[in-house]
């Protein structure tokens, strides 16, 4: 947020709720507001050409783990990929 911009007001469930028109007029005409439920923040109120805020990386991407991790031994079989298609299709006749 830069020093140019103005605060953001808080907004609780009910003030919405009951002054709804108010808000929808103050956000059209550029305002923004965080919602709150019994003072918790739950989400933002914001113009539709409002930029989207950055997302913060919590923690870096990994490179180990995964499905590799589970080093899963795939079983051999002497039948060919059709012939066991074949075989359990035929479980559903």
């Amino acid at each position: 947020m830069s020093s140019s911009d103005p605060p953001i007001e808080t907004l609780s469930q009910r003030e919405l709720r009951n002054e709804s028109g108010r808000v929808l007029r103050a956000v059209s005409e550029g305002h923004s507001f965080v919602l709150t439920n019994s003072g918790v923040p739950v989400g933002r109120i914001v113009p539709v050409d409002a930029p989207a805020p950055a997302l913060p990386i919590t923690r870096p991407a990994r490179r180990e783990g995964g499905w590799a991790a589970l080093a899963i031994e795939r079983k051999s079989t002497k039948a060919g990929l059709a012939a066991t298609l074949d075989d359990l299709r035929g479980d559903r006749l």
